[in-house]
């Protein structure tokens, strides 16, 4: 793997020519088994927003490389100090020989992207939950709630007019890997599901046990006053004997 030689460059192509986009490499470095790219993204309209994959001479540069991680693939955000990580082994097994490496990217517009919704926060079953997005196409989509890798509900066909209440059914199971997948009903490389998310109890447990335990405690209470013994175990105290004493 030491023997590797690596070349770079990089290629941005954009959509918006009237703007000035600037991709500066800083470095490139062998790090164990990965390959680290340093490059810094300048934008003079800074709510861009950039598609970038990363190439390599391999295959001729004919498909992306799959074993990235960080500052690379959608909604890439203009700024300096990027950096991408490349698990060449994992990629190419143990590659040795000259490569050569290059960044492609355009301005990324989602077809759609949502607004509002906050992976953090918990969802009830049996509720629902306005969904709000920005529209970046005109075909209709789908939305469809996963639990792990089982489809749950969803809607087809439906308009990409921005918005749409989310149902989640009342016999969901509670968890806390749900995932939301919206497609682009026209063009099925148009996908994106969001981080996992928790589904929860309309009523929490605790309050649904909480009024039998009272009760209970209620008897309890009442079956131990008095300071009398119980005839029995069902809790309830006799009542005393009249007097026997005569005047």
């Amino acid at each position: 793997m030491r023997s590797l030689l690596i070349f770079y460059s990089l290629v941005l192509f954009v959509v918006t020519p009237a703007f000035c986009q600037k991709v500066q490499i800083n470095k490139v470095e062998l790090a164990g088994e990965k390959i680290v790219v340093h490059y810094d993204l300048d934008d003079t309209t800074p709510g861009n927003e950039y598609l970038l994959n990363l190439f390599s001479s391999v295959d001729n540069y004919n498909a992306p490389l799959a074993k990235v991680t960080g500052d690379i693939g959608p909604e890439v955000k203009p700024g300096a100090e990027k950096k991408v990580e490349w698990a060449i082994r994992d990629e190419y097994g143990g590659y040795k020989g000259k490569i050569a490496l290059e960044i492609r990217g355009r301005v990324y517009v989602p077809f759609v992207k949502l607004t509002n919704f906050t992976v953090p926060q918990s969802y009830k079953r049996g509720k629902s939950y306005p969904l709000h997005w920005k529209s970046g196409a005109n075909n209709p989509i789908n939305v469809e709630l996963y639990k792990g890798n089982l489809r749950v509900s969803g809607v087809s066909d439906l308009p990409n007019s921005g918005s749409y209440m989310l149902d989640i059914p009342a016999k969901a199971k509670t968890g806390s890997d749900y995932k939301l997948k919206i497609s682009d009903t026209r063009n099925g490389d148009e996908v994106i599901w969001t981080s996992p998310f928790t589904v929860k109890n309309k009523v929490p447990l605790l309050l649904k046990i909480l009024p039998v335990a009272a009760i209970g405690g209620a008897a309890a209470a009442l079956g131990g006053s008095g300071g009398g013994e119980p005839s029995g175990g069902d809790g309830i105290l006799d009542p005393p004997l009249p007097s026997t004493t005569k005047n």
